[in-house]
């Protein structure tokens, strides 16, 4: 079977993230980075900034590539870009329910959809603290 690839974005808005409820299944209901499946004939940064738009109404800028995390049983390799939103504009879509900015403090951490969301977060996190601009590789095989 050939890997799906994911692509989407941790935006940023003055040291906020913004994170999605999903208003879709799968895990409907719970929290999420704005993320989805590359479509044909786009390069994995425009199907990023697609995703963000499609899942908020928001628009940002790419900064860098931040994640890289394979999800080996659901053969899926995620690509997440850091990426500044270019206003304080976003709004709930039929992907979204609910749509607000978060603090490390205020992220709701218990109430998160996919492993590869809380990866990325935690890392970015992490390298506010520490001043990393690497990116984060991670992979998880469900038992």
């Amino acid at each position: 079977m050939n890997p799906k690839i994911i692509v989407g974005c941790l935006p940023i808005w003055e040291g906020k993230v913004m994170i999605a409820k999903r208003g879709i299944q799968p895990r409907l209901g719970l929290w999420n980075l704005p993320c989805g499946f590359m479509e044909t004939h786009e390069t994995v940064e425009t199907g990023a900034v697609r995703e963000v738009f499609e899942e908020t109404g928001s628009e940002v800028e790419l900064l860098r590539l931040h994640t890289v995390y394979n999800l080996l049983h659901e053969h899926q390799v995620y690509l997440i870009f850091l990426a500044n939103m270019k206003s304080d504009y976003f709004e709930t879509t039929f992907e979204s329910t609910e749509i607000n900015l978060f603090t490390e403090e205020s992220a709701p951490w218990s109430e998160m959809a996919f492993n590869s969301s809380t990866f990325a977060l935690q890392n970015y996190f992490d390298d506010i603290r520490t001043g990393n601009t690497q990116v984060h590789f991670g992979t998880y095989q469900q038992k």
